[in-house]
């Protein structure tokens, strides 16, 4: 009996979850209420305080269910070449904005549905801190390459790691913006490749 409450209870909250994914990606963050997302869920908002202190918390969880393809694990690299290394981590960025449906709605809503203000500012910090590491983490791994002689020695790493950002974020976002405009994996390459072969010895 204890077993199936619990099952009932996790049920209850991927509904929640799934109700708040749905309206944030329709309405946006800030125009949809917990009475929205309760009525769209079939509970009642009690149910969703059993659950989440608010919607921020409601929030973060729905975030926490998905790899976001901007904070993937950076892999084990083989040193042989930790160029090839980050541009396959910036293509696995890609293709989970390509395949995985659930992240590419998620990571939309973050990106383009919600107004970072008040109660929802945690994104924000949150955003700052995946950035900060991502950037970090490219940092490193672009000195290696310099000390292997891959990358020319006047590269500026946190410059490049700067560049390798602002290129994946720049590439997502404007093809969520519009996905029939170009292949973000065709054209993703071709750009990553670009700016890889500047950075080369």
């Amino acid at each position: 009996m204890a077993r199936r409450t619990k099952e009932e209870a996790a049920a209850t909250r991927d509904r929640i979850l799934d109700a708040a994914e749905q309206l944030f990606a329709e309405h946006g963050v800030s125009r949809t209420t917990l009475q929205h997302i309760a009525t769209a869920a079939g509970v009642t908002r009690g149910a969703i305080y059993w659950h989440f202190d608010d919607k921020v918390a409601l929030f973060n969880a729905m975030i926490e269910r998905v790899v976001m393809p901007l904070e993937m694990a950076l892999g084990e690299m083989d040193g042989s070449d930790p160029l090839r290394d980050l541009r396959e981590h910036m293509m696995a960025g890609l293709r989970v904005t390509v395949e995985d449906e659930r992240a590419r709605r998620v990571f939309e809503i973050a990106s383009l549905k919600m107004e970072i203000v008040g109660e929802l500012d945690a994104a924000r910090l949150r955003r700052h801190d995946s950035m900060q590491s991502w950037k970090a983490r490219f940092e490193e791994r672009i000195k290696r390459a310099i000390a292997l002689g891959t990358v020319r020695a006047d590269v500026n790493p946190r410059a490049a790691a700067l560049g390798m950002w602002s290129l994946e974020e720049g590439l997502i976002r404007n093809w969520l913006f519009d996905p029939a405009s170009f292949d973000l994996l065709e054209v993703g390459a071709q750009a990553i490749d670009a700016q890889i072969s500047g950075l080369r010895a």
